[in-house]
């Protein structure tokens, strides 16, 4: 079974940063592109960068330049380094595999990390 477990949120000031980690298990990770998203309550999910098996990385245009994200096969882990944050980066961080043109998650989701920027 897939599981994914995201850590590593918390509360932050503005401009200030954070690491997102994703252990993942029951799954090739090493072989798969891998994505982290983020939801805002009301709001649809949002795929925020991704990264593929080779490291090639996209990232959406509200994180650019601000938010790395990276992995570690040999863990099964993926990282996202979050710099610069503002307030509508607070958001609740899942990360999952993207399919298909439209990058929709191919398994179920985890509990998710909450990141909230405030002062």
């Amino acid at each position: 079974q897939v599981q994914f477990v995201e850590s590593g949120g918390g509360l932050v000031q503005p401009g200030g940063s954070l690491r997102l980690s994703c252990a993942a298990s029951g799954i090739i990770f090493s072989i798969y592109t891998m994505a982290w998203y983020r939801q805002v309550p009301g709001k649809q999910r949002e795929l925020v960068a991704s990264i593929t098996s080779g490291d090639i990385t996209n990232y959406g245009n509200s994180v650019k330049g601000r938010f790395t994200i990276s992995r570690d096969n040999t863990q099964n882990t993926m990282y996202l380094q979050m710099n610069s944050l503002k307030p509508e980066d607070t958001a609740v961080y899942y990360c999952n595999r993207p399919v298909g043109v439209t990058r929709a998650p191919y398994y179920g989701w985890g509990q998710g990390t909450q990141v909230t920027v405030s002062s």
